[in-house]
């Protein structure tokens, strides 16, 4: 019977997004948010409305969430998970700057502490000053 029913999960399952690293970090803030809110809603006053409130700001991630994990626009899902990943990835580096060409609008990275320099555009050639 078990067989029977993970089979017929993975045939309805098969082309959808299902859990990748977004998904595990909403699911996290939509676990701490709930947390927060059955915390903070035994308080008084002001404190049970931002409970209230974190509780609905965590219905509205579970909906993301579950929009996310059944998708069929696989393209679009593995964009908004690249997205993720790099902000990510741009959080954790703490060696560099990121900057944009006023020009072409391409990402430039450069490395901190250097104070003012002439940063060059690596596609376009444009030429702008930033402080590192």
């Amino acid at each position: 019977m078990f067989q029977r029913l993970n089979e017929s999960f993975r045939r309805f399952m098969y082309g959808r997004c299902g859990v990748d690293q977004l998904n595990i970090c909403l699911l996290t803030m939509v676990i701490v948010l709930s947390f927060l809110s059955v915390i903070l809603f035994f308080l008084s006053g002001i404190w049970a409305l931002i409970g209230m409130g974190s509780n609905l700001v965590s219905y509205f991630i579970l909906l993301w969430y579950l929009f996310r994990f059944f998708s069929r626009n696989l393209e679009k899902r593995i964009l908004e998970n690249r997205r993720y990943l790099t902000w990510l990835a741009r959080l954790k580096d703490h060696q560099n700057r990121y900057y944009r060409c006023p020009n072409c609008k391409q990402t430039v990275r450069v490395p901190k502490g250097r104070g003012k320099i002439c940063i060059k555009c690596p596609k376009c050639s444009e030429k702008f000053i930033r402080k590192s």
